[in-house]
């Protein structure tokens, strides 16, 4: 039998622009037309990609395009892009609160959905009312749901509000009880959108475990939407990265983490190497102002390509106005969430003078990169006595580090990279 809980199928969701309801009657008619003569409905050959950027000359636009791909019983699926790209509406239609214009949908088991703050809630009924109602919408007996009560209310921690009218609630508290209720009903598949964005860091964290459990413990299926790159990681297996409507990438969530940050970055920064624009950037400028960096590699080739074990070379200009024996220049080298995992500092080497104006050339050699392969970014900055930035640049520059060889042997790391990213050298002995 097969694992298939989830199996979605050429869909597409068209809507038009401008107007709520169904549209107008020469619509209609203009569409009855074309069925009685057998043709398809000429409005759905008009729409266009959901591009929120550009204006376009329809009054179509498609939400969604060409959606194809399949979830296992038991796998998270992260489903990460870009604001407008047609996240919400796939899950909404997978939830069955909307349908498709095109396509089909299978689903094997209960849906619990959390799309956003109150849904599935009655705002007059109590919370101990709302637990109840939404455990008959899950098909669940009423000594079922008595069974879980008790969990789900200390789950939620709002046990003393628990016989209060819901629309009295604060944004907080509808999530917490929304998702205690959809985590612990026992539903198949369970989807949850942006919407624990609302909670604080403390419940945040309790949901994801929550999740977690559910999938490894109970075998059940978690669809989740996130801007939060670090939670989607550290949660999912799979990822689903969708852009204008369209899945732009299917694959290993830490391959679709990576290619949605690397895109992003491109797209809204329009470089990967800093090149003596102002972007990202802030400090005093009072002693000296860097005016380009680049990576070199063994051979002294200009790359943003290195494999694991290599030899980097970080090259760095600057135009230094104000000679000091107080520098301190610096490198956080960071993953693309910005989890910084190595910091390089002058200082600490015994380095701290600058002692000619102009044009300077600052070379720091990394002997072997001990980084798992993925993507990073690099800050940089200089600092008079420690006290003040006098230049610092954000997300100077980007590369990617591949697979390679630590001590004459094949790395083969990719199954390690979701947990950790840096390497230790060690020394082992067996007797």
């Amino acid at each position: 039998m097969s694992n298939t809980v989830i199996q979605v199928e050429n869909v597409a969701k068209q809507y038009r622009l401008g107007e709520v309801g169904t549209g107008t009657l020469s619509h209609d008619l203009k569409r009855w037309w074309s069925q009685l003569r057998g043709k398809g409905d000429p409005y759905l050959r008009i729409g266009e990609a959901n591009d929120r950027a550009t204006k376009g000359n329809s009054e179509y636009v498609w939400a969604l395009q060409d959606i194809n791909f399949s979830v296992q019983k038991g796998e998270v699926l992260g489903i990460i892009g870009r604001n407008g790209a047609g996240k919400s509406t796939l899950l909404k239609i997978l939830s069955k609160t909307t349908s498709p214009t095109t396509g089909n949908i299978k689903v094997k088991g209960r849906i619990a959905s959390l799309l956003e703050v109150g849904t599935g809630f009655h705002p007059e009924l109590t919370g101990r009312e709302n637990i109840y109602l939404n455990g008959a919408i899950l098909g669940m007996t009423r000594r079922e749901i008595q069974g879980k009560f008790d969990e789900i209310v200390d789950f939620s921690g709002i046990e003393r509000y628990i016989d209060t009218p819901v629309k009295r609630y604060s944004s907080g508290m509808y999530v917490r009880l929304a998702f205690a209720v959809a985590a612990h009903l026992e539903p198949e598949i369970l989807i949850v959108d942006e919407v624990l964005a609302v909670g604080d860091a403390e419940f945040q964290k309790k949901c994801l475990g929550k999740m977690k459990d559910v999938s490894v413990s109970g075998g059940r299926t978690v669809l989740f939407v996130s801007h939060n790159m670090a939670a989607v990681a550290a949660l999912c297996d799979k990822g689903l990265l969708m852009k204008n409507g369209r899945v732009d990438l299917f694959s290993d969530i830490n391959n679709v983490i990576s290619t949605y940050l690397t895109h992003a970055k491109v797209e809204s920064d329009g470089f990967v190497r800093f090149d003596g624009t102002e972007k990202e950037r802030f400090g005093e400028k009072q002693y000296a102002r860097f005016s380009s960096i680049e990576l070199q590699d063994v051979e002294g080739n200009t790359t943003d390509l290195f494999s694991m074990g290599e030899k980097m070379v970080i090259r760095l200009e600057a135009d230094v106005s104000r000679t000091s024996d107080d520098f301190e220049i610096g490198i956080g080298i960071g993953n693309l969430h910005e989890v910084f995992l190595h910091y390089l500092v002058s200082t600490w080497e015994g380095v701290s003078s600058i002692n000619k104006k102009g044009r300077t050339e600052i070379r720091v050699e990394i002997p072997r990169l001990l980084l798992f392969p993925g993507h990073y970014l690099m800050n940089i900055w200089i600092c008079i006595k420690g006290a003040y930035y006098d230049d610092a640049i954000h997300n100077a520059i980007n590369f990617k580090v591949e697979e390679g060889k630590l001590n004459g042997h094949d790395t083969y790391f990719e199954r390690f990279s979701k947990n950790t990213q840096v390497y230790t050298p060690s020394q082992w002995t067996i007797s």
